[in-house]
């Protein structure tokens, strides 16, 4: 039987100025699967984000996606190919609408021309008015179409998070990257969020890569959690494996979690 990998990640590795930031990272991602990644602040696991995503270009190491390698190719190809992601500290447009933010991300899918859009068209009202109503869609399923009109830069944290989301689901992504999604978040929004992830995997057929701090939403989210301390893998299991790794709880945990 031929097991399908979506993700495949071999012996990744990159410096900054001499200091290993991540060591011979490997990863196999199945489609479907919601797998979390954790360890130490700096320990690595932004920057293996920002590796998959095109930020970084690895010095060694090769990177799969759906039986096509994808090492060394740009930011805006990789989005393209499926894979999208959202940012440790985030990165709106701030100064335009909630809306406008989202429609951005879907632009590429504007099937007009130049000509259409300098002339405005009925092909370009068309399609905008297609885009416009798509992009409301994604904005509901995040509590934000009532909002749609508004700067993105004066939402609150907690909105501003999940327009961040509904951003990078935009692109119809079939690999979506979290990076810490749970950050200055309020425990009811984490509990909100973690049962709005767990709905998103089901209803756009996503597979996840999940960074995140928050040990409580790692446990009860994750199916399969890797641990990197110093750029390297220390670990790599189900949850209770991982709460209960000995090297894990002196590098990262400091106790168990539940």
């Amino acid at each position: 039987m031929v097991t399908v990998t979506l993700l495949k990640v071999e012996d990744l590795s990159i410096s900054f100025g001499g200091l290993r930031a991540v060591s011979g990272f490997n990863l196999d991602l199945k489609p479907g699967e919601l797998v979390g990644l954790i360890g130490p602040n700096g320990a690595g696991k932004t920057t293996v984000f920002n590796i998959l995503t095109g930020f970084y270009q690895p010095q060694e190491g090769r990177i799969f996606f759906d039986g096509t390698e994808i090492t060394g190719l740009g930011c805006h190809k990789i989005n393209r190919l499926g894979i999208g992601r959202t940012f440790q500290n985030i990165r709106l447009f701030n100064e335009l609408t909630v809306l406008e933010n989202v429609k951005i991300a879907y632009q590429y899918a504007g099937r007009y021309s130049w000509g259409d859009a300098i002339f405005r068209t009925r092909v370009f009202h068309r399609h905008e008015k297609e885009i416009t109503d798509w992009a409301l869609s994604r904005l509901d399923i995040f509590n934000l179409a009532g909002k749609a009109d508004e700067i993105a830069k004066n939402l609150p944290y907690g909105e501003q998070r999940r327009l961040e989301i509904a951003r990078a689901l935009a692109g119809r992504p079939r690999l979506l990257l979290l990076d810490e999604p749970a950050a200055g978040m309020n425990p009811q929004e984490t509990v909100e969020l973690l049962e709005l992830i767990r709905w998103l995997r089901q209803e756009f057929s996503l597979t996840i890569l999940l960074i995140e701090h928050d040990m409580s939403l790692v446990m009860k989210l994750c199916e399969r959690i890797l641990v990197l301390d110093y750029g390297m893998t220390i670990a790599e299991g189900s949850p209770e494996k991982i709460r209960n790794n000995p090297r894990v709880i002196e590098a990262y945990l400091g106790e168990e979690v539940s």
